[in-house]
């Protein structure tokens, strides 16, 4: 299998990234990755894996190359790092096994009988199927027999048994030779994956896993406990009783300690004797026989554990019934991981949706992947506000048609957005023709006021470049004036639960509006406070103190020489 997988935040698609072979992404009919979206370059990057690592090359895109919100020429991409073509965003994935794959070690012993290994009071007893290893332990008085199947990355161990045909087990198969039950129970786990994997919503996944698992095995009470993905702390999350009982019954924390901090599944035939398990309990609820496995998708890490028992001791739990509850427990916590890995795509999604109108792709994808992204509230902090807008509009517009004004204000506002955009900014809103930009939310930057003057200045250059292309066209050239200050202002979603958007508000805000009001075609007038804040060495040229409504003292103005 192939060390990493490409997979695009959407879920839509995956790509493997082979060992030695270079993966050229762009838009072209001959790359390796075909990326059919208009912010994608011919030639856009390269992915190469290198010694168990990825290697990302800009191939010169025009739209850029980003990993994690940082746009980059050559870098290395690790395992869960976002990285964005354009506007296409996508995650990495490790698919390389933390480790190897088999049965545990077991030391040599006598022909007939059982190799012990120095793990705590546990006794490894010969070697189980593929995946696994069985061990048993017998207790003194009672004869309690304990046996444990060590459970690897999640790969299902083999399905036979060491009872031996005739052994009764609670496993729900009829079968008149071993060939066929062995068929039987492939058929039965077939049918469990096709269920399990048309349920992406997690309640209604956990309800058809306990439903399932007293479909095939006979068993008093059936509880999944999952664990909570911030502390680690299993929580019980269903519990069922075949009598219809839907209260939480508690697992008893001996087995599910064991089967966490071990990795096992185990069965006991005798519980409450069993020296292995001495909590007060599984007494105190009666328990005969119990099973427990984790639930683990891949590698070693435990989601949670899928646990059953029996209040009576009628008939024993084999090693079928616990090969078979690990098998269940493999599909089932691929179920969960997908279910849980849907959710999240759905509120990426979601979150994408809203957040791209106002920040740049990548910025947009690492925003929707955290939580609470989308609550209400914001903060203070220093911000740089730009506000651009085009002189004498209006009565430009009524010379024109709907048509021609809508496609001239649709390619003005998309050069202005994508400048906006390459220099880390974000986009809050249209007002009319005009456009209001920000720098310092919600990701801030050191230079941010250098960030929103050097997008002033592109935005003034591709002005002209439009004009150009319009005059020879035939249709009407635009000026446009800009307004840029710097100052503390709120920044956050404000809005009701139904609709929230993402804005500053604050006399930064109106000041910078306001030296946008005054700023002449071609112009960029910016305040004092901002010109302090400034790195680069800019040429500017004061003029006259401007009075503010509202501001009992006057701002002084400077107006940006044009750089060459």
């Amino acid at each position: 299998m192939p060390p990493f997988r490409l997979v695009s935040t959407t879920g839509g698609q995956s790509y493997e990234l082979a060992p030695g072979r270079s993966l050229v992404i762009g838009r072209g009919l001959n790359t390796d990755l075909a990326l059919h979206d208009p912010t994608i370059s011919r030639r856009h990057a390269e992915l190469t894996v290198v010694e168990g690592e990825v290697q990302v090359r800009d191939l010169g895109s025009s739209n850029g190359t980003w990993i994690n919100g940082r746009r980059v020429s050559a870098a290395q991409l690790r395992a869960n790092d976002s990285i964005t073509f354009g506007k296409v965003a996508f995650r990495l994935h490790d698919a390389r096994p933390s480790h190897p794959v088999g049965p545990a070690p077991v030391a040599p012993g006598p022909a007939g009988a059982a190799g012990t290994s120095a793990r705590g009071s546990g006794a490894v007893a010969g070697n189980g199927p593929a995946g696994g290893a069985m061990s048993s332990v017998s207790t003194a008085a009672g004869g309690t027999i304990v046996r444990q199947l060590l459970v690897s990355g999640g790969m299902p161990p083999g399905l036979t048994s060491r009872d031996g045909p005739g052994a009764a087990g609670r496993l729900k198969l009829d079968a008149a030779s071993t060939a066929e039950r062995q068929a039987k129970k492939l058929s039965l786990l077939l049918e469990v994956s096709q269920k399990l994997a048309g349920e992406l919503d997690l309640d209604r996944l956990l309800r058809t896993v306990a439903d399932m698992t007293f479909e095939v095995l006979n068993v008093d009470r059936v509880s999944v406990l999952l664990r909570n993905e911030g502390t680690g702390v299993l929580v019980p999350t269903i519990s069922r009783s075949r009598h219809g009982d839907t209260q939480v019954q508690d697992v008893p924390r001996s087995i599910a300690e064991k089967v966490v901090e071990e990795r096992v599944a185990v069965v006991s035939q005798n519980a409450p004797a069993d020296a292995r398990f001495k909590g007060k309990s599984i007494v105190m609820q009666s328990v005969r026989s119990a099973m427990c496995s984790p639930l683990m998708a891949s590698g070693d890490r435990v989601l949670g554990l899928l646990y059953v028992d029996n209040l009576s001791a009628a008939t024993p739990f084999t090693d079928e019934d616990l090969q078979f509850l690990v098998a269940f427990s493999g599909l089932a916590a691929v179920a969960i991981k997908n279910s849980r890995y849907a959710e999240q795509i759905r509120r990426e999604t979601m979150v994408r949706s809203n957040f791209e109108r106002y920040f740049a792709p990548n910025v947009a994808a690492d925003i929707a992947q955290q939580e609470g992204a989308v609550r209400p509230g914001g903060d203070r902090r220093p911000l740089t506000v730009l506000f651009s807008d085009i002189r004498g509009f209006t009565a430009m517009a009524e010379s024109m048609g709907p048509d021609a004004i809508a496609q001239l204000l649709t390619e003005y506002f998309s050069e202005m957005v994508e400048i906006v955009f390459e220099r880390g900014g974000t986009l809050d809103k249209f007002i009319g023709d005009a456009v209001m930009a920000l720098w310092g939310a919600p990701v801030p930057h050191a230079d941010d006021p250098d960030r929103a003057l050097q997008a002033a200045l592109a935005m003034q250059q591709a002005i002209g470049g439009l004009n150009a292309k319009w005059a020879a066209q035939g249709r009407p050239e635009i000026g446009v004036g800009i307004g840029i200050n710097h100052g503390e202002a709120f920044a956050g979603n404000i809005g009701s639960h139904r609709r929230l958007e993402y804005t500053v508000i604050g006399d930064a805000v109106n000041v910078a509006a306001r030296l946008c009001a005054e700023a002449g075609p071609g112009e960029i007038l910016v305040s004092e406070q901002f010109c302090r804040t400034v790195r680069a060495a800019v040429e500017y040229e004061s003029l006259p103190e401007l009075a503010l409504k509202g501001k009992a003292q006057a701002v002084q103005v400077f107006r940006v020489r044009q750089m060459p």
